[in-house]
């Protein structure tokens, strides 16, 4: 009730009146583009083809201050592009280009495009490699407020984009905070974890466990109906154990595989298979649990801290270092002697209570900025996630205009 007043007192009486893209906007498809025409040719303009983000940039540029796009082909197809100024439109972006006197505000058009993303996809095709056929786009119907009157009806548009911007102008502000506090923490991390010769002791991690690092069993039985979560190397990564779309084994199962290398808090999974070297520790408020294709590493952190063995694991340095090592036949596999060979940087090794202060000051300099950065339910991306589900909230107020079948009944 209170979301239909909002759009009439917005209306204020006026009629919308819905019609075909084509009739407001050209529609017209960019020029063809690849990665390797990108890599003779390399410049300053945004190459933007079938994905959000450019696929690179480049020396030329076919389009000026025409900045909505719209995916024509792909796993991204019917996905709304903007890209402002000069840039190169490749061959699987359309144009939505607004027609002289179409009377119709660009970001208006953007706002609307966005929130009919639904009623793009019905317009796709599935059958193969997706896509979005420009006949079919042209007749999405567009709802045009008070089109007998048109200084009425850009006023009504405008006051729409002003709300919109608000929310959209502040997500991009935090997200462009988000970033400069992702390089600010990889700056950081990189030079706290950057030693120079003589400063620490290069250790083996064999060298740094209670005992020899645990390959994890063979896959066991799966039932729904049982108790015990079973996770794989797809639920490792960024520290965390991520206990989504997994299987589960009986109790009796999980005491089986488990005795004689029980889980612990504050052992380390390592993936060692596909998505190989990413990194999760156990938590004592994780499940039970059991799983596959890890490494079980269990620390000596009476030599080493173990947040500072995440924080080393994440860097630049570690993730060379398994790009290196894996097979490459097939999916990769991190062979056990490319862990227990793993060298980790301990500062003053000969004199374990300042190594351990050490390690802890440098832990705790990164942990704020990984908190920031990270985490969701504080710092920035829970932030940047509030602003967007307000954003559309209002998005979906503003924009869900009467269809043609619901004036007539009213």
């Amino acid at each position: 009730m209170i979301e239909s007043k909002f759009l009439e007192k917005l209306l204020d009486g006026e009629e919308v009146e819905w019609v075909p893209l084509g009739e407001i906007a050209t529609v017209r498809t960019g020029q063809a583009v690849n990665k390797r025409m990108i890599a003779d040719n390399p410049g300053e303009y945004a190459v933007i083809n079938s994905g959000k983000e450019p696929l690179g940039y480049i020396d030329q540029w076919n389009t000026e201050n025409d900045p909505i796009g719209i995916t024509s082909r792909g796993a991204g197809v019917g996905s709304i592009t903007w890209q402002e100024g000069k840039y190169y439109r490749g061959n699987l972006n359309y144009s939505a280009s607004i027609k002289e006197g179409s009377n119709i505000e660009i970001k208006y058009l953007l706002h609307l495009l966005l929130y009919m993303q639904s009623s793009i996809h019905t317009l796709c095709t599935f059958d193969g490699i997706p896509a979005l056929n420009a006949s079919s786009l042209k007749q999405l119907q567009i709802p045009i407020p008070s089109p007998s009157n048109p200084s009425k009806s850009l006023a009504i548009q405008a006051e729409i984009v002003r709300i919109l911007d608000t929310f959209t102008e502040l997500t991009t502000e935090l997200t462009n905070e988000l970033d400069a506090r992702k390089k600010q923490y990889n700056h950081y991390r990189d030079q706290l974890l950057t030693f120079e010769v003589g400063d620490v002791e290069w250790k083996h991690l064999e060298d740094l466990l209670v005992d020899k690092f645990w390959i994890m069993p063979a896959t066991p039985k799966f039932n729904e109906d049982e108790v015990i979560p079973y996770i794989t190397s797809k639920n490792v990564g960024g520290g965390n154990i991520h206990f989504d779309k997994i299987k589960f084994i009986s109790r009796d199962d999980y005491r089986r595989l488990s005795k004689n290398r029980p889980i612990l808090a504050g052992d380390f999974l390592i993936s060692m298979i596909g998505t190989i070297g990413e990194v999760a520790r156990v938590k004592k408020s994780d499940l039970e649990f059991y799983g596959q294709n890890m490494y079980l590493v269990r620390l000596d952190e009476s030599l080493m801290n173990g947040s500072y063995f995440l924080h080393f694991f994440d860097s630049p340095k570690m993730k060379s270092h398994f790009c290196s090592v894996k097979n490459n036949s097939g999916q990769g596999y991190l062979k056990a002697k490319d862990i227990e060979k793993l060298r980790i940087p301990i500062p003053f090794p000969n004199d374990t209570a300042k190594s351990l202060a050490e390690q802890a000051r440098i832990v705790a300099i990164l942990d704020k900025f990984d908190t920031l950065t990270h985490s969701i339910s504080e710092g920035l991306p829970r932030e940047i996630e509030l602003r967007q589900k307000q954003y559309e909230y209002y998005r979906d107020l503003l924009l869900s205009f009467p269809k043609p079948e619901q004036q007539q009944s009213a």
